[in-house]
């Protein structure tokens, strides 16, 4: 493979890494995993024909690890937000049952 299209191959992986936290940010999680899925292929697609990796590359690789630690601590967030909403779900459940037992033994 050329060098303009190993290039071409960090350039999608970058696109797709940018995709993936617009995906992430609407909570649209199926989008995420195919994301995913579609930039792990490219970045190994990328390391097989890659001997030496040049400054460039470099680069965009930095970029394509900052967008994955930035996705990754937005689904962290949302994960410990859905986390919360259900915890304070089960406490107004737990509250309704409590009150309807002492309603009825009245």
């Amino acid at each position: 493979m050329s060098d303009s299209a190993v290039n071409l191959v960090l350039v999608r992986a970058l696109a797709v890494s940018n995709e993936l936290f617009t995906a992430a940010e609407k909570g649209n999680l199926e989008s995420v995993a195919l994301l995913d899925a579609e930039r792990l292929q490219l970045l190994k697609s990328f390391r097989q024909r890659v001997a030496q990796v040049a400054a460039g590359d470099r680069a965009m690789l930095r970029q394509i690890a900052q967008l994955n630690d930035r996705t990754i601590g937005l689904l962290e967030h949302r994960k410990r937000s859905k986390g919360r909403e259900m915890d304070m779900a089960a406490v107004g459940r737990r509250a309704v049952a409590a009150y309807a037992n002492n309603r009825a033994q009245r």
